[in-house]
């Protein structure tokens, strides 16, 4: 995603993809921060991107320039009345992450939430949370959902704009290594565990609402990973901000995104025999 950063780096960003690919690609972007929406969505129209992704609500302010301009518009969000509201508001496609990803999340875990979200609404699912190989890839088929959305896998790829700190952290975690918390935005959020989040979580009547917190985050320079820092002299492992999910505990090592990408595949269908295997020694 591109939360955090400003017009001007987006722009070099998505030249950037146009150079190297003609294939349909997206921007992610917070629906919760409507300035940074306003400011970014000429960019995003005038340099081609198919696709836009908000996080933490519907884009209300932009919606009808998206849409007048053949764009795109998906949503992330946690319950399956976030995908009823998303339908409703004319978007094409939600991802629901379940309370096991990383970053803002919700309570309900990705299996339930994906397969009443498909039951509930007509527009494509795309699941999210706790998906990090092709055995998830083909759970989430079999859910009904039309795809999957991984952060933590791409985190740990060796072209993910994040500090070598951030991937290692990524790598270096196990299944019960997170913890989700409001300290550094306002707003659940699962990260990976550490004093700083110790200390608030011992205190939570203290943390505020968002916005609020989030701009004590910024202004204490403990945002970390999350704000898109790459400069390791500005992280820290105890108190700086490292979203991940639980699938952070299967991740082994830092890879390039095709290997990932080839060895998700791979995965997913060798999954996918493995199960029409079983029904045909069913009925065999």
């Amino acid at each position: 995603g591109m939360a955090g950063t400003t017009p001007d780096f987006i722009e070099g960003q998505m030249k950037r993809v146009r150079e190297l690919t003609d294939r349909p690609f997206g921007v992610d972007l917070l629906a919760a921060s409507p300035e940074s929406l306003e400011e970014s969505v000429d960019v995003i129209i005038n340099n081609g991107a198919d696709s836009f992704i908000a996080g933490l609500g519907v884009p209300m302010p932009i919606m009808e320039r998206l849409k007048k301009a053949n764009v795109k518009v998906m949503v992330v969000g946690g319950a399956v009345k976030h995908a009823i509201k998303a339908e409703r508001a004319g978007c094409d496609a939600v991802i629901l992450q379940g309370g096991e990803g990383g970053g803002h999340t919700g309570l309900v875990g990705t299996m339930p939430l994906v397969a009443q979200a498909v039951e509930a609404v007509n527009i494509p699912v795309i699941a999210a949370g706790g998906i990090y190989d092709g055995r998830g890839l083909a759970a989430a088929l079999s859910l009904g959902a039309c795809g999957v959305w991984m952060g933590t896998r791409f985190i740990a790829s060796t072209e993910a704009h994040a500090a070598q700190m951030y991937k290692d952290t990524v790598v270096g975690a196990g299944d019960t290594d997170t913890t989700r918390t409001r300290c550094y935005s306002g707003k659940p959020m699962r990260c990976r565990t550490n004093d700083y989040i110790k200390d608030w979580e011992g205190r939570p009547e203290d943390i505020q609402p968002f916005p609020h917190q989030a701009i004590h985050s910024h202004q204490t320079g403990v945002i970390g990973g999350i704000g898109g820092i790459t400069d390791e002299e500005k992280l820290n492992p105890d108190t700086s901000c490292f979203a991940m999910g639980q699938s952070a505990g299967g991740v082994k090592e830092v890879k390039p995104v095709a290997e990932i990408v080839g060895d998700i595949m791979r995965d997913a269908e060798a999954a996918i025999d493995r199960v029409s295997s079983l029904k045909a020694k069913a009925t065999a």
